[in-house]
């Protein structure tokens, strides 16, 4: 793959399977150069293997449906520029009719059990904010009084003054005649517009946000993810509410925790078995609500209300990804396991049988009738649909075969044995047809507890294709492994997860005649870039390094991320000399490695000063340097950004390497 292939990366969202069994849809979205934005539309997916074919032709279609009477296939559409807003059309086919109306769009959804209604949330604006005002433009808006700790979100910015509420609409008859706007008259000259899409009725209100939603069998019940108690600016914890939806219209009905009492829990996903049963996934806080470093999320089931929340799963062993599907045998999730992601089947006792163990990556689920799809990355495949079969995994799409056909270079994974014993897992990639030795890329993930996969990933290829070998692993701090191999950096930041990355590296070189040893670079993003900076203050061999997006200064973090609340607290503590021992602010005196600082001017998550400043440091010192800010992106740029941002970096970085660290084929001028 090379980097203007970007526009074949298609990936798909999570399936939703029609209730005769025969088909699923699902969205399949990728970037596209020309319209410099993220394109998709809806597939149906026929579950015998005979093939997709697309179903809608908007811009920006996502979040597919079907209603559970199997009538009907709701939807989320952008409109140009604007917000995404939910619509329906037939199941069998036919144009889409608009449902809501919301200023900021919605995000969450569900349908009702009869399919007559859906409820939704969405950011209720503040009077005088965000468009609310006719002409009032952003820079003209009063000033925010803020007196909490948390006020904005990476990718989202301000949260404090437009809340995430839910709502509740009647769906209106697909095929009741469309109305139609009056012609003016004399007698009236400018008549009412016509008003086509339902209003709905809110359910809450409040300074708090709302996540998953979940209706209970019968549809009498909404059950809501939110944090609502006094605390709540001081930790991580959300709980499950339960609103009942049985009174009266103009009322706004109270919302009952159900959870909080038990633990203090992060909750991602939630939803009903058939008999009322109440599961979820989420980690546990601990007493304090924010401890949350190496801690995977679980799976819990209330089995019938006022009863005690029943852990599932081992917190010790067991990671899932937050993904959740209630099944009439269960739930379905996603465990994390030394990079890949299986899908498992949990039972009312927490037996655990495995569905999927694939070289795979599953990461979207539906279930119906026996029938299971599942939406996955492979190491040659950004994102397919399979069917579960008593044989396995069974591919129904191929939507990554124009992909294949640029050239993918297969995984070859490798443990190495740590200097302390311990075990570092992870793979190296290397360029295919070439008989001399590749200079090396050492590549390092972010997190820290993530983990890379053995999905398809463009940055590798890239970089491959340019005649590098590329080294990666998932040194402890990182997930998939356990929880003890998770907190190992609690407190520890760069010592273990730097000896443990370094270990790999010589493993990878003394195992491969074809990396040459004597000519290697160094780069990561968010923690990669930490680890980078820290690398290249310790370690010298390096012939460049990228550094990119990095939490680089723990101290000036707090109070300027949006996580700056609690992050640098629980990874690198409160105490100031400690914090600085784990600092490559602290340390930035010691690098001389020619580096290239990457950063986006809108990122929240490490903003955009950590990379000022460890750039002007590196200047300061007389270090080879330079420092490419992307304007309007956020920490998500390689993953998300703009189609062409994404395309300009890649040329940045290998222009960077062409310098420093030339390949055969990537030479530079």
């Amino acid at each position: 793959m090379k980097a203007i292939d970007l526009p074949l990366l298609s990936s798909v969202s999570r399936p939703t399977i029609h209730p005769d069994g025969t088909r699923a849809v699902t969205a399949v979205s990728r970037p596209d150069l020309d319209a410099d934005r993220v394109v998709g539309q809806l597939w149906s997916v026929n579950l015998d293997g005979s093939g997709a074919h697309r179903i809608t032709r908007g811009v920006s279609d996502s979040s597919p449906r079907f209603s559970p009477d199997g009538a009907l296939l709701a939807f989320v559409r952008s409109l140009g520029d604007g917000p995404g807003q939910l619509h329906i059309m037939a199941a069998t086919g036919g144009e889409a009719l608009q449902v809501t109306d919301q200023t900021l769009g919605i995000t969450a959804w569900r349908w009702s059990p009869d399919s007559h209604r859906i409820a939704f949330t969405a950011p209720v604006a503040d009077e005088g904010r965000y468009g609310t005002v006719a002409n009032l433009g952003q820079g003209a808006e009063p000033p925010r009084r803020i007196s909490t700790l948390k006020y904005r979100s990476n990718g989202f910015g301000y949260t404090i003054d437009r809340r995430r509420h839910v709502f509740l609409v009647d769906v209106p008859h697909i095929d009741d005649e469309p109305p139609y706007a009056a012609a003016p008259s004399a007698q009236d000259p400018m008549p009412e517009p016509v008003v086509s899409i339902p209003e709905p009725r809110r359910l809450t209100e409040g300074d708090f946000d709302h996540g998953d939603l979940a209706f209970s069998p019968d549809g009498s019940t909404l059950a809501v993810v939110s944090a609502r108690h006094p605390d709540r600016d001081l930790d991580l914890a959300n709980n499950v509410f339960e609103i009942d939806l049985s009174g009266a219209g103009d009322l706004l009905p109270e919302a009952v925790q159900v959870t909080g009492q038990h633990r203090r829990y992060s909750i991602s996903r939630i939803g009903y078995g058939s008999g009322g049963d109440l599961w979820f996934v989420g980690g546990d806080l601990g007493e304090h609500g924010v401890d949350f470093v190496g801690r995977g999320n679980q799976l819990w089931l209330r089995d019938a209300p006022g009863e005690a929340v029943r852990l599932l799963t081992d917190p010790s062993m067991v990671d899932l990804d937050g993904e959740l599907t209630v099944t009439t045998d269960g739930a379905l999730v996603h465990a994390l396991t030394r990079g890949r992601a299986q899908l498992w089947q949990i039972t009312r006792d927490g037996t655990v049988a495995v569905v999927v163990a694939d070289e795979v990556v599953v990461h979207s689920t539906d279930s119906l009738g026996g029938a299971i799809v599942v939406g996955y990355t492979a190491p040659a495949s950004m994102g397919e649909l399979g069917l579960i079969t008593p044989q396995g995994l069974h591919p129904l799409t191929d939507f990554s075969a124009a992909l294949r056909g640029t050239g993918v270079t297969p995984l070859e994974e490798l443990s190495i044995t740590a200097r302390d014993g311990g075990e570092v897992h992870g793979w190296v990639l290397t360029p295919v047809d070439q008989e001399e030795p590749h200079p090396v890329l050492l590549v390092i993930h972010g997190g820290p507890f993530t983990q890379w996969e053995v999905s398809f990933f463009d940055e590798a290829q890239v970089y491959v294709d340019a005649g590098y070998a590329v080294v990666m692993c998932n040194p402890r701090g990182s997930a998939g492994y356990g929880e003890v191999h998770g907190r190992a950096i609690r407190h520890r930041m760069g010592t273990v997860d730097f000896t443990d990355v370094m270990d790999f590296l010589e493993g990878a070189l003394a195992r491969h005649p074809m990396l040459d040893g004597a000519r290697v670079g160094v780069m990561g993003g968010s923690y990669g870039g930490y680890l980078t900076a820290w690398i290249i203050a310790h370690d010298h061999r390096f012939a460049g390094a990228i550094v990119e997006r990095g939490y680089l200064d723990p101290e000036a973090f707090v109070g300027t991320s949006d996580i700056g609340s609690f992050f640098s607290d629980e990874y690198t503590g409160t105490d100031p000399h400690r914090m600085r021992e784990q600092s490559p602010q602290a340390v930035v005196g010691q690098v001389t490695t020619p580096t290239l600082v990457i950063h986006s001017e809108d990122d929240l998550r490490c903003p955009l000063g950590q990379g000022e400043r460890y750039y002007a440091a590196l200047k300061r010192n007389g270090v080879e340097a330079e420092l490419l800010i992307f304007p309007g992106e956020n920490h998500e740029l390689s993953r998300s950004g703009r189609p062409r941002h994404r395309l300009q970096r890649f040329e940045a970085v290998l222009d960077w390497w062409s310098r420093y660290l030339p390949s055969t084929v990537n030479q530079g001028c």
